[in-house]
């Protein structure tokens, strides 16, 4: 499978940033923000089907200034690495996540290593450092996670350096759990990540003690009954990936399943939810 990647001058990083969050209702993979340039991705295989959709968002921003590409899976190794710069998580407990070329962090630091692969997830979007906050907030030591949506495994390698027991990491796409596994075995937490290759219904019937999303508003949406139903009680969902004025519907959902907003935070108009299963 091949990517398409679109290159969009659209005027500012914030603009970017609303125009991502539109389009991550179409079947787009990933993100980069820089410099008022917005880059998606999306499988060449669903673009046909929306490629007038995502026309029409941009022409909205009157982004007319855009590039398409096909990406090879051949190609996307060295590319990444040739553009790829640590993403530093400052706060309390600081993280750094890196490729395996970079050298290591400085003592102190969470040291996660990641390899995309021909997929999605190497930390740059807003919504991993807030979502990595989340996790080194959240006291996961001795419990068992869920990571949906794993893409590389950064939030589940986070949460095993942060001390949880086990993790298990969910994607849909096949060459994402193949990231994920390369990167759990770079991190030296093979034995305590579990990577499965479907989707939330997959998990019908099992139970874990905290539950990381970081994927959009709508997907969010439709899953909320199912991460609720395999919370333990007391458990935590942790979730981002969606806008400032999407919060509310995102609590509301959780709050009609059963769940309670412990905690919030904000970041350039992107926000991460933490709900306790009551």
């Amino acid at each position: 499978m091949n990517y398409i990647e679109l290159d969009i001058s659209i005027g500012s990083d914030e603009r970017a940033e609303i125009a991502t969050a539109l389009l991550s209702d179409l079947p787009f993979e990933a993100f980069e923000v820089a410099d008022g340039h917005l880059k998606a991705y999306i499988p060449q295989s669903d673009y046909a089907a929306c490629r007038a959709e995502a026309a029409e968002i941009l022409d909205a921003f009157g982004a007319t200034d855009r590039r398409e590409r096909e990406i090879g899976r051949e190609n996307w190794n060295a590319e990444w690495e040739s553009d790829f710069t640590p993403v530093e998580v400052a706060g309390d407990a600081p993280v750094r996540i890196r490729a395996p070329h970079h050298a290591p962090s400085a003592e102190g630091v969470t040291d996660v290593v990641v390899a995309p692969r021909m997929s999605f997830g190497t930390g740059h979007h807003i919504t991993t450092a807030l979502m990595t906050r989340a996790v080194t907030a959240m006291n996961v030591g001795g419990l068992h996670g869920l990571d949906m949506g794993c893409g590389t495994g950064v939030l589940a390698i986070v949460a095993l350096k942060c001390g949880a027991a086990a993790m298990t990491a969910v994607d849909v796409d096949e060459w994402a759990c193949e990231s994920c596994r390369e990167s759990a075995k770079l991190n030296g937490v093979s034995e305590r990540m579990e990577v499965a290759c479907g989707s939330m219904g997959d998990m019908a019937g099992r139970r874990f003690d905290f539950i990381l999303a970081n994927i959009n508003r709508n997907i969010l949406l439709d899953m909320m009954p199912m991460f609720a139903e395999a919370l333990q009680a007391g458990g935590r969902c942790a979730m981002s990936g969606f806008l400032t004025c999407d919060a509310a519907a995102v609590k509301d959902a959780a709050r009609r399943c059963g769940m309670e907003c412990e905690s919030e935070s904000e970041s350039d108009g992107w926000v991460a939810v933490v709900c306790r299963k009551i």
